[in-house]
């Protein structure tokens, strides 16, 4: 296997082979690029036309990262179509797998062979067999996942990469040739994928996104790998694993000074480290959806502002916490209709929906939500921020060099206002929402200590898609909800609080109705994560065994184990129409403890067990 870089300039001659169209690889571009020099942390390729490319290779632990430089040392200025982040050849492999997410259904992977996708190679070794796929907008997680993994099943081998993109990406495999090899590359959404151009005046360089290689002998091993390789930058005070409340499935969009303070008087000895107040604080009490871009707080529900509220939620012994959507403007918005500060597309604000969205890159914009934001939650010392991002600019934004590059920029700019935040607010804890899991990337996931795992706040399959993003993101960053409603049965809320196990338990719900009997059962269930926290987040996932197809109507049974040292968390799942769940792991095991109970379809257990 060779690692090496892909380039495409504008006006050079396409690879041939009916490739066009297909792929961007391959071409002229690429083949005149020539190795001037190598060594452990770089290789610096040359053409006749004085293009310098520069791959960068660092290991860090079980993980390579892979990035490219094109450097323009000529005379005139260089336009970039496609420059890839990594490029891999050479390698042997039989099966693929992909990360699909949809709303509400995030992380499904999918398993295919070199002939379900039809690539094996021509009769004669003539033409391209390409598989390209990514996202293209503001959402990276949109369809697919910035992943993939291929093995190669006689040796037992396996390679996984994640892209770093909070934008649009691609990757593609492709076959050519005879040598039953495929060739793997992926970085920007070229300009074929993603619209996407660069122009590199003369003395200039660009840089890519970097990307995560990692080899190992499972898929388990690869993922592990890979995940424990993002940097998250998770505020001190939340590395305990605390338990959180939000308030969104109580209220359902209703905050105010009042029914916060009873949530909090029924919550404050129960042992939570957050109180998360969701969307609906700001502008109209009916339309408060329309509101978002204002920020202006709802006197007549919070008389005096939000300090009282987050210094009430403070003498309860928790931290308190504040839902946003900063980068949206919605129609009830004084924003909406002053495009001056808009994102925009041939000139016209972009709208999708309600939402238009702010330039993130405009001065006046920092400025505007530096004092909407930033003053508000140190004013009111709010310590945990819920920024959610509701839909997507879709292809891209205005900028010189297209649409594809204006989204790239917008998404930078867009992941330096969350850096500034934590810069003005060094402890503040920043929770990633993207209608749940859209931004499940790896360099958003570095700019916050906690994420949305999902919308599928209430349905059945929320162990399936929590299970799913062991693969892709940290568990201890992946924000679980468990929302208890007053009719729910013992066994219902067993099964809610287990599968907080799967990541950070966050509860919502019906909370001044629930019984004694229920608190108890719930009680129970956060005393047993507390005890499994430690494996949770520095554990590795060695099991994840799930055979249903749907999500909506998952059938049959789901076991997950995590491991870290000689301790082991087992967390079971039966859905409908499910049998006997095995569990011959606790053979010759100590039990720790347990919780929950396997008594039929819906019913959910899990072990905390030394071997």
């Amino acid at each position: 296997m060779e690692q090496y870089v892909e380039l495409r300039l504008q006006k050079d001659a396409f690879a041939g082979g009916y490739s066009a169209g297909l792929t961007m690889c391959d071409g002229q571009s690429t083949r005149e690029l020539k190795k001037v020099s190598e060594d452990e942390r770089q290789v610096v390729y040359e053409d006749n036309r004085k293009h310098k490319v520069t791959l960068h290779r660092e290991t860090e632990g079980d993980v390579v990262f892979l990035q490219t430089t094109f450097t323009n040392e000529s005379d005139e200025p260089a336009v970039l179509e496609m420059l890839s982040s990594f490029a891999l050849k050479g390698l042997n492999a039989d099966s693929f797998y992909r990360m699909q997410s949809f709303w509400s259904a995030e992380g499904k992977l999918r398993k295919e062979s070199i002939y379900d996708l039809h690539m094996e190679h021509s009769w004669s070794g003539n033409g391209y067999r390409v598989e390209k796929f990514g996202t293209v907008g503001s959402m990276p997680v949109r369809k697919y996942f910035p992943f993939l993994v291929l093995e190669n099943s006689e040796k037992g081998e396996f390679v996984g990469i994640q892209l770093y993109s909070p934008s649009s990406w691609q990757m593609e495999l492709i076959v050519t040739g005879r040598d039953n090899t495929v060739t793997v590359a992926g970085g920007i959404a070229d300009r074929d994928f993603g619209n996407w151009t660069k122009t590199v005046a003369q003395g200039e360089s660009f840089t890519t996104p970097k990307a995560a290689v990692a080899f190992g002998d499972s898929i388990y091993d690869v993922c592990d790998k890979l995940v424990k390789a993002q940097k998250p930058d998770i505020s001190p005070i939340d590395c305990q694993m605390g338990i959180m409340f939000n308030e969104y499935c109580t209220t359902w969009g209703n905050p105010s000074l009042e029914n916060i303070k009873n949530m909090c008087d029924k919550l404050k000895n129960k042992g939570l480290q957050y109180f998360v107040m969701d969307s609906g604080w700001y502008g109209n009490a009916k339309y408060w959806w329309t509101c978002v871009g204002d920020w202006d707080i709802n006197e007549t529900k919070f008389p005096g502002g939000l300090k009282p509220m987050a210094d009430y939620v403070r003498q309860c012994g928790m931290i308190p916490g504040i839902w946003f959507e900063f980068e949206s403007v919605g129609t009830g918005s004084k924003h909406y209709n002053g495009p001056d500060h808009l994102l925009k597309r041939d000139g016209v604000p972009i709208t999708v929906g309600e939402h238009r969205f702010f330039d993130m890159a405009d001065p006046w914009v920092i400025d505007y939500l530096s004092e909407k934001v930033i003053k508000l939650l140190k004013d009111c010392g709010f310590g945990y921020i819920k920024v959610d991002y509701n839909d997507t600019i879709g292809m891209g934004c205005d900028d010189p060099d297209g649409f594809g590059e204006g989204v790239r920029k917008y998404a930078l700019a867009s992941q330096a206002f969350f850096r500034k935040i934590k810069e003005e607010i060094p402890e503040i804890v920043i929770e990633n929402c993207s209608s749940g899991g859209h931004r499940l990337e790896p360099s958003m996931m570095e700019v916050s200590s906690q994420s949305s795992f999902s919308d599928a706040h209430e349905i059945t399959c929320i162990p399936i898609i929590a299970a799913n993003l062991h693969r892709v993101i940290r568990p201890e960053q992946s924000q679980i909800w468990a929302v208890l409603r007053k009719e729910d049965s013992i066994q219902r809320l067993q099964y809610s609080l287990v599968n907080t196990l799967l990541g950070r338990m966050c509860i919502s719900g019906d909370i001044y109705e629930l019984s004694e009997e229920q608190w108890a059962c719930i009680e129970e269930g956060m005393e047993f994560y507390r005890k499994a926290a430690p494996i949770i987040k520095d554990g590795k996932t060695i099991l994840l065994s799930c055979d249903t197809e749907s999500y909506l109507n998952p059938v049959g049974e789901q076991l997950v184990i995590r491991n870290l040292g000689n301790k082991y968390l087992a967390v079971i799942h039966r859905f409908g129409e499910s049998k006997e769940v095995a569990t011959d792991f606790l053979e010759g095991a100590t039990v720790i403890a347990s919780y929950g109970e396997l008594s039929g379809n819906f019913s959910a257990k899990a072990w905390i067990y030394e071997k």
